[in-house]
């Protein structure tokens, strides 16, 4: 529960505080409408979330695990194919590729978190049909790059954005690039108040299929089915609750970026540039910071310091996935995915962190370097 910690990692609490009647006020509409499966919140938030990407069309589903899925199935990813993938990512974004029959091709993380674009084409061989770039933490990955290799190899570019939305790399927004996939986890910049999903495009005949895909296969005001599908629908109260938190977004990236800087200052002499997240800027890369993450010396000592000065903090994620046994993946070879995973920790994060709880969790961080400077836990 979000009280025991000084300062949470996430406190859906405060959100709750702030905009929870006029949310019940929404739930009530709906329920008094008797709208609940692919009603007209659906298709505003789909309107809604196209618009914001840059994108033509966007279709709900009900996880950003599902809008994988589908968008793999869709565009007909299958047994005997290769999809090369960024290596530092949630089980999910695998377990989706491995879902279609294909084989995952694990590419090695950079130091920003996000895959080493100059190892993408290097594993492309014969097999290859798809490329699928996990933009993490907020931040998008080098798409001239990756584009320039899945556009001369005529390869399917997928996009996991879901922790990306409003991230932009040379003004284009993550998601907007290929087939791109969201997911809207509480805990996420916009997040529902459960699981939700959506895959955006600029294709018509894939979105043409992804609503059937989402709804069984069946296409809709027709008899005939595409193929057979799922039960993957957004429903409609979640797209009322996501379409009230959308006119904030723009705050709320501002909001984070702001944490992110006051982060940046008061750590990176502590911990050096490339042990924080890169400060938000107006280059290339526009960050929106779904997760602070650092990498610290003696991390379990850390976050066992840091937890009883009341801090919570996650890691993201402790076992690379090459080394994740049960998964058959162990052939790769991923040496800065694997150092990421020994030292990495998210501090909190979330819009309505104030700078002095900000301070707090760096100046924790600070007494636990200089005590590891003295060699107070022992460790040369």
């Amino acid at each position: 529960m979000s009280e025991v910690w000084k300062v949470p990692y996430v406190n859906y609490r405060i959100q709750s505080k702030l905009y929870g009647k006029d949310i019940l006020k929404e739930i009530k509409r709906v329920m008094m409408d008797g709208d609940y499966i692919l009603r007209d919140d659906v298709e505003r938030f789909e309107r809604t979330l196209a618009d914001f990407v840059g994108v033509k069309y966007a279709v709900g589903v009900n996880s950003g695990t599902d809008a994988l899925r589908l968008a793999l199935r869709v565009c007909r990813i299958s047994a005997g194919q290769e999809v090369i993938v960024s290596s530092h990512t949630f089980l999910a974004t695998i377990d989706a590729i491995v879902d279609c029959g294909a084989a995952p091709i694990l590419v090695d993380s950079d130091w920003d978190y996000n895959l080493d674009v100059k190892k993408v084409e290097e594993n492309v061989n014969d097999f290859t049909i798809a490329v699928l770039p996990v933009h993490l933490n907020g931040r998008c990955c080098n798409m001239n790059y990756i584009t320039s290799v899945t556009e001369r190899r005529n390869l399917i570019l997928i996009e996991d954005a879901a922790q990306a939305l409003g991230a932009k790399y040379k003004g284009q927004k993550a998601g907007s690039f290929g087939v791109g996939c969201f997911s809207f986890f509480p805990g996420k910049l916009l997040g529902s108040m459960g699981d939700a999903g959506a895959i955006v495009t600029n294709n018509e005949e894939i979105y043409e299929k992804l609503r059937a895909l989402r709804d069984y296969g069946r296409v809709k005001g027709q008899e005939q089915v595409w193929g057979y599908g799922y039960n993957s629908r957004l429903d409609n109260v979640q797209a009322a609750v996501l379409n009230y938190k959308f006119k904030y977004i723009p705050e709320w990236i501002e909001r984070r970026r702001e944490i992110a800087s006051l982060y940046n200052q008061n750590l990176v002499s502590i911990l050096g540039e490339h042990s924080i997240p890169i400060p938000p800027s107006d280059g290339d890369y526009y960050d929106v910071y779904q997760n602070y993450p650092v990498r610290v010396p003696y991390r379990d000592k850390c976050i066992e310091y840091l937890n009883s000065k009341g801090i919570e903090v996650l890691i993201h994620w402790k076992t690379p996935l090459n080394k994740q046994y049960n998964l058959g993946l162990q052939g790769f070879k991923l040496p800065m995915t694997e150092a990421i995973s020994d030292d990495v920790i998210s501090l909190p994060m979330y819009q309505e962190l104030s700078d002095n709880q900000v301070d707090y969790v760096s100046d924790k961080i600070v007494e636990f370097m200089k005590k590891v400077e003295k060699h107070e836990f022992g460790y040369e």
